[in-house]
């Protein structure tokens, strides 16, 4: 209080001579020269940067597809809508490509952080040469937050317990709130608060997009208050409508019926609108549907009613998305910050998802890597989709419509379903010339244009380190010229063998040799292709959708366009290019830089690891052995109910529950009939003794009490990958969603967990 009446009775610092207590002491004034602080520009609009994730050109009704997206629609409507921006055709390099303005390679994000490799293109590690566009905002006075995805941390040791050099908050956001990797349950997520994990006690009640919208709005009203004249910069990034396409009930009711008419006829009304809108030229035609994708005329009742559902609930989970998104540009427009604020939306960080395959999947790397279901199957699921039983993606069918006009999809970037996404930009108080934009751009685009309307410039060098040249090229030409000349003339593209290069409205391009489902687990395991793709050529400016292959016609144009891919890519790092995704690559930097134990141990509970730094307990032998005071609830868990294994205690008894699919028949249970007293001193062992073979084999389960064998079963099929990447190894708890759905998550150990081992045996092998 004394310090309060103080500060109020002297007006100002500057002059103020206060009486000395040491008559020697001249009375001088109050030192008053702080050291500058960063401000922006004056006038530097807040910046609203938005990206949704495997959203094809051909899905939102912004872009001319089914979905409705009114919200979209009305920002596309008060500012500009891009028809020819593209993406690099996956998620993890679009994301560094988006938030470097470098091309994915040279900031070591050549594929997926899953799929790393031990050369310069491929490290999946963002250089400190390439500070990200939230760092230089922070730099020059904004706040900065990131809601959603990130999905560019390495594999490996950048975990929960750190290193966080990675993490969102070493790259340039003052915040994080959101889930690492590429995608999390929607009903029950794996989340991170700045660099802390995020526990749900009970189910939510919200699903994520509404609590990324929640926190968002929050933040905002949190950062006006504390300083109303800071502008902002965040990354909204939702996981949707990334797998699993999962959707609140009443929403998912709202689409019922409405895509009986089938893929082949969705692709037609879906270009018939786009036509009428002006993105697509009127003399567009569709590309073929692959043989592999079957006619829908030709399938029986009983799947097109399963895939009828699957696609009721992307479109419920992509509208869901569109109306939180509106949420946060209402309250901008409510508090009076919408005129200056610059909103870029992409949609979709590259195009629709396939891997599902032609039959969908409840889920889908339940389906590729530990077992494929049947249609029946399917169809004993259908009322799960969408809600907390459920991880599903739609058939490859869906996906091409969802890519229309174009051909293929998400994995492949030499086809523009890859690569094209639709782009709006709004910014009330500078873009006035409203309407369609038809520049060709790409994602690394986006970070000179927001440095320029900023008014920032790129330095040359941040914390010591000189940056690498910016790859991409300022759009705000376009935003006053619907005319103006492309200013990007030339942009190569690769993902995993697929290559493509843009010149000058000529694409050379390969054709695709692995379907996106084919992703090298087991008997489909595949080599390197990339030597033998075959490559074709179109003439964009005549052919806007890559439907006439030019290749036999025009040898000397493409040769050309060969030569000068091979030196776009030497200049960008993309070589050695590899198209493996088979289990010997995935993973590889995570065990390059963590080493193989023959023992991991853990002293106590409520720990969560990332599957890179936990005990490897999939597709082979492995022993736990847990010292506790008797309780009830998990003493350690891996994965969910859609694939995962779990070690507790359940009303007294040791059990072993493991899930190889959410079906009831691939639910493993094996329960011991000894009773352990609440608060005894026990040691229990639970065992799995591997056929081996290879991975996903059966063996023998067996538990133990005090050294003293209690209960063994066989399990004929294991598991080989969670379902969800994003889920944790957790010890005392089981985070996320939980294999033992009947007692939910977390289900906390209510006992003490004294020293807990795991002793893993050999990859795919018999314990020696």
């Amino acid at each position: 209080m004394l310090l309060a009446l103080i500060v109020h009775a002297v007006p100002a610092l500057g002059g103020t001579v206060l009486p000395s207590t040491d008559a020697g002491m001249a009375s001088a004034p109050l030192p008053n020269a702080f050291p500058a602080i960063p401000t922006a520009p004056v006038g530097a609009p807040n910046i609203l940067l938005v990206l949704t994730d495997d959203v094809g050109f051909g899905a939102a009704s912004a872009f001319g597809g089914p979905v409705p997206t009114p919200n979209l629609e009305r920002l596309a409507q008060n500012g500009l809508r891009y028809n020819r921006f593209h993406t690099t055709a996956m998620c993890s390099p679009t994301r560094a490509a988006l938030l470097t303005g470098r091309n994915h390679h040279a900031v070591g994000t050549g594929t997926l952080t899953d799929f790393a490799l031990g050369a310069p293109g491929y490290d999946a590690m963002i250089p400190r040469s390439a500070a990200t566009i939230a760092r230089l905002l922070q730099d020059n006075g904004y706040n900065t937050a990131f809601f959603g995805k990130h999905h560019n941390i390495p594999k490996g040791p950048f975990s929960s317990s750190g290193p966080y050099d990675y993490f969102p908050t070493k790259l340039g956001f003052d915040h994080f709130f959101g889930f690492i990797g590429s995608d999390t349950d929607q009903w029950r997520p794996t989340l991170y608060r700045d660099t802390s994990r995020v526990i749900d006690e009970k189910p939510p009640s919200r699903i994520l997009d509404q609590r990324l919208a929640d926190e968002a709005i929050d933040w905002i009203h949190q950062q006006k208050a504390a300083a109303p004249d800071k502008p902002f910069f965040i990354y909204f990034a939702p996981g949707s409508a990334h797998t699993p396409h999962q959707a609140p009930a009443d929403w998912i009711e709202r689409f019922h019926g409405q895509f009986a008419q089938g893929w082949d006829k969705l692709r037609s009304e879906t270009l018939e609108r786009q036509k009428a809108m002006g993105l697509v030229p009127a003399r567009t035609s569709l590309p073929r549907r692959p043989d592999y994708i079957p006619a829908w005329q030709n399938l029986s009742m009983e799947e097109r009613a399963f895939q009828q559902r699957q696609m009721e609930v992307f479109a419920a989970q992509l509208a869901f998305q569109d109306a939180q998104f509106g949420r946060i540009v209402d309250e901008l427009r409510r508090m009076g910050l919408n005129d200056n604020t610059l909103v870029i939306f992409i949609e979709g960080d590259n195009g629709p998802d396939s891997a599902a395959s032609p039959a969908g999947a409840i889920g889908e790397a339940t389906e590729i890597a530990n077992r494929r279901l049947g249609l029946a199957e399917h169809g004993r699921q259908i009322d799960q989709l969408g809600g907390p039983r459920s991880h599903s993606n739609y058939s490859t069918g869906w996906a091409l419509a969802m890519s229309t006009p174009f051909p293929y999809y998400k994995q492949i970037a030499s086809h523009l379903g890859g690569t094209r996404n639709g782009a709006v930009f709004s910014w009330p108080s500078r873009i006035t010339d409203r309407g369609m934009r038809s520049q060709y751009h790409h994602v690394i685009d986006v970070f000179p244009t927001i440095l320029h309307a900023a008014g920032i410039k790129a330095p040359d060098i941040v914390d010591g380190v000189a940056q690498q040249p910016v790859d991409g090229i300022d759009m705000t030409y376009s935003f006053a010229d619907p005319q103006a000349p492309d200013r990007r003339t030339t942009q190569y593209y690769e993902m995993l063998g697929n290559r493509a290069l843009y010149d000058h409205g000529w694409l050379a391009n390969t054709r695709p040799e692995r379907k996106p489902w084919e992703m090298g687990f087991g008997a489909d395991a595949n080599v390197n292709l990339a030597p033998g793709y075959r490559w074709e050529l179109y003439d964009l400016a005549a052919d806007f959708n890559q439907t006439r292959d030019l290749a036999a016609s025009q040898p000397a144009i493409l040769a050309r366009m060969r030569k000068a891919f091979d030196v776009e890519a030497a200049r960008y790092k993309v070589f050695p290019i590899n198209d493996r995704t088979d289990a010997a690559r995935s993973g590889l930097s995570a065990r390059a830089y963590v080493k193989p134990r023959s023992s991991y141990i853990f002293w106590g509970k409520d720990i969560s690891l990332p599957s890179d730094v936990a005990p490897p307990i999939t597709g082979r032998a492995f022993t736990l052995t847990a010292d506790v005071i008797a309780g009830n609830g998990v003493i350690a868990a891996l994965g969910s109910f859609m694939g995962g294994w779990s070690f507790g205690i359940e009303d007294g008894h040791p059990v072993v529950r493991h899930a190889l699919t959410p079906l009831p028949e691939d639910l493993f249970r094996l329960a011991a009939p000894t009773v352990l007293q609440p608060g005894s001193t026990v040691r229990l062992s639970f065992d799995f003794d591997y056929d081996g073979g290879g991975y996903g084999k059966g063996g023998l389960v067996r538990i133990a009490v005090n050294g003293a064998p209690v209960a063994e079963r066989r399990l004929e099929r294991s598991l080989v990958v969670q379902e969800a990447p994003g889920e944790t190894f957790d010890i005392g708890l089981d985070s996320g969603g939980p294999v033992n759905e009947a007692a939910g998550a977390p289900d906390r150990f209510t006992g003490e967990i004294r020293r807990l081992e795991v002793t893993p045996g050999p990859p795919g092998a018999r314990r020696q």
